[in-house]
């Protein structure tokens, strides 16, 4: 209230004070000196902490001292307990682990949440982020199997698999992750071919180089996992790009005729297993049928047999008729025998047939339907007429 009071009071005369308490200096002779600024203040502290009376008097009678000690000690130790407590509790995030070391050694790692640490020996080394993915990437120029110079890109992503690995064991891991990936790179790039680098064994190499940096990582022991590895570009040097680009257009190329052949070879191949399996049922089906006419004529000649064997000469003259008859039917000749003699006249319908047009094609149609057996007396008489008439013409001709 005395601070409020002395503030509010009107200026001039013989009240007019600073806050402090102290006279307004005459003519404006400068600011009130600092010491005795902070005398008043710690002075005023001590009268609002309860210190008063004694420390005005103490004040009084030794006015070298600044005041009481109480209330810097109080406010010390309230800056204290802060402090302490603001060192004792600490959080970590759902993503992170908290690293915590006991008088500089490792104790233990912490997970998500509120946690605590005894002040001045515990302490939080790190809070590593174990699910962020971090990358790197690096492009250089390398030496293949083969003496070829080839430039390669890569990109490296990885993640902190073991806090406590990644926070003490290695100080750079940005840099640690660089250097051992280009050392593994530069060994499988070093082992292969420019081609295979280039062309069709870049899956391969990705593979290999993943595989020896994660080794190198845990021979490290950095507690660093790998999540992806890719190679983004490999060329080869600018000098001989063009080439290498026509040898690229030329495996192009192969590979489109191999598949064009591969489309024709699905296409023929079917046609031709469909034809050979018909051949093939062809032939079967051929197969059965000789069998099966070889047995039915085995059958036939068994039969024969049991009736030759019964009456020997009625089947052996039923057998020359029917062979003579077969015989004849297929025969363009056609030969006559003359009841009254024992010449046996010869019919040359070819040759009728050639004579006249209408002659041949009744002859013709007749000769195809001639069958000896069905010709009545009658047909025999006009035909034998035919043929004396047709040798008196050709005589007289």
């Amino acid at each position: 209230m005395e601070l409020t009071m002395a503030w509010n009071e009107p200026p001039g005369g013989n009240n007019d004070q600073d806050p402090w308490g102290n006279r307004n200096r005459k003519n404006n002779e400068g600011p009130p000196d600092l010491d005795d600024l902070f005398k008043q203040l710690n002075a005023k502290l001590n009268k609002w902490l309860g210190g008063g009376n004694n420390n005005n008097r103490n004040d009084s009678e030794n006015p070298k001292r600044s005041g009481g000690s109480g209330p810097i000690v109080a406010i010390l130790l309230v800056l204290g307990i802060v402090f302490t407590g603001y060192n004792t509790l600490y959080t970590v995030d759902e993503a992170e682990r908290a690293v915590v070391l006991r008088l500089g050694k490792f104790y233990r790692v912490e997970g998500p949440g509120l946690h605590y640490k005894i002040p001045y020996i515990d302490k939080v080394a790190a809070k590593v982020n174990v699910t962020r993915v971090n990358e790197t990437s690096l492009r250089n120029s390398m030496l293949t199997a083969d003496e070829n110079i080839v430039t390669v890109a890569m990109t490296v992503e990885y993640r902190a698999a073991a806090a406590e690995l990644y926070t003490l064991n290695v100080q750079d891991p940005q840099a640690t992750i660089a250097h051992a990936s280009e050392s593994a790179l530069r060994h499988v790039v070093g082992s292969a071919k420019l081609e295979q680098i280039l062309t069709t064994g870049r899956d391969q190499l990705q593979a290999l180089v993943k595989e020896r940096l994660q080794e190198y990582l845990d021979s490290y022991n950095v507690g660093i996992s790998l999540d992806q590895l890719k190679i983004t570009d490999a060329s080869p040097p600018t000098a001989v790009q063009e080439a290498f680009d026509d040898v690229i257009k030329a495996r192009e190329d192969q590979q489109r005729l191999i598949n064009e052949a591969q489309a024709y070879a699905n296409q023929i191949v079917p046609v031709a297993q469909g034809q050979a399996e018909r051949q093939l049922a062809e032939a079967e089906a051929y197969r059965q049928e000789i069998i099966a006419r070889a047995s039915g004529d085995a059958d036939r000649f068994s039969s024969l047999l049991a009736e030759y064997q019964k009456a020997p000469e009625i089947t052996r003259q039923r057998l020359y008729l029917s062979t003579i008859e077969e015989i004849y039917s297929n025969s363009a000749k056609v030969l006559l025998d003359v009841e009254s003699g024992n010449n046996m006249m010869y019919l040359p319908l070819d040759q009728l047939r050639r004579n006249t047009a209408t002659a041949a094609d009744s002859s013709a149609s007749f000769s195809s339907s001639l069958n000896i057996n069905s010709l009545t007396q009658s047909e025999i008489s006009e035909l034998y007429d035919l043929i004396v008439n047709e040798q008196s013409r050709r005589r007289n001709n």
